[in-house]
């Protein structure tokens, strides 16, 4: 852990995203503990007031406070996408070790259903399930843990495909070790490196799905503060008030920065200590 520490400060932008990845974190824990307002207040008299010490954000076209509902938003942008990431790298995790391990008909026929959910546009497909199975947290965890499963399996079955046939792997078989065993104590400890990368982008494309869902009208519905139902709210009055379009706009783009600066970053850590091993 302190070489991991050491290693990350002498990388300045892996850094700064760890960085910026903890603020929003610290945002959506205790964002609604130090807003100012809450996300549904109507402030009299305040409609359409610029950034000011009194608003850091300025206030929407109904008078409420634009910094406290990032805030209160904070925790639907963070939660629900690191809920279905890690949903996703749960069972994408297990799915590509077992067809991987496996191998056979079985690997070509769970390939060949993940190829088809992988060709159709994750945000069409998103709209198509929000749609039938209703617009609501819950759904919205089930939508994009589906999507992403596959994806994930597929980058830990290549990696499991490279794995197998190791030397370490036949002498776990040659002690009689169950499938269980060497796959959860063998290959998944030669997996990780892969699957915390991508673990750290698929957050990031959930995070930017979750907001586009909102922006539809098919994310967190009213009256939560949804940042990308922020966006489409404000887009309406931007000439009169553009900091409540640009505020959460600005958000959602300043954390997908930090969170790919940071996978990125993890993934030269990650590779720089495969090396030493």
């Amino acid at each position: 852990m302190g070489r991991l520490i050491s290693t990350l400060t002498r990388q300045p932008l892996t850094l700064i995203g760890a960085i910026i990845v903890g603020i929003f974190i610290l945002m959506a824990v205790f964002g609604p503990m130090v807003a100012p307002y809450r996300y549904d207040t109507l402030i009299r008299g305040a409609a359409r007031q610029p950034p000011s010490s009194a608003h850091l954000f300025g206030t929407d076209r109904l008078g409420r406070d634009v910094f406290s509902r990032v805030l209160w938003g904070a925790r639907e942008i963070v939660g629900l996408p690191a809920l279905t990431t890690a949903l996703s790298v749960f069972f994408g995790s297990a799915l590509g070790l077992f067809i991987g391990y496996r191998g056979g008909w079985i690997d070509e026929v769970v390939s060949r259903i993940m190829d088809s959910l992988l060709a159709i546009p994750a945000l069409i497909l998103a709209l198509v399930m929000l749609a039938t199975i209703g617009a609501s947290q819950i759904g919205i965890v089930i939508v994009i843990a589906i999507l992403y499963t596959p994806i994930v399996a597929r980058v830990v079955r290549s990696v499991v495909l490279s794995l197998r046939s190791m030397g370490y792997i036949e002498a776990a078989k040659l002690r009689g070790e169950s499938d269980f065993y060497i796959l959860f104590r063998e290959l998944l400890p030669g997996v990780l490196p892969a699957l915390v990368v991508e673990g750290a982008l698929r957050f990031s494309y959930a995070i930017f799905l979750t907001a586009s869902l909102g922006f539809l009208g098919l994310g967190v519905q009213p009256p939560s503060p949804d940042w990308g139902r922020m966006v489409n709210e404000a887009r309406d009055s931007y000439t009169q008030t553009p900091w409540a379009l640009w505020a959460p706009a600005g958000a959602i783009a300043l954390l997908i920065i930090g969170v790919n600066l940071l996978s990125d970053g993890l993934r030269r850590i990650l590779r720089y200590e495969s090396s030493l091993v």
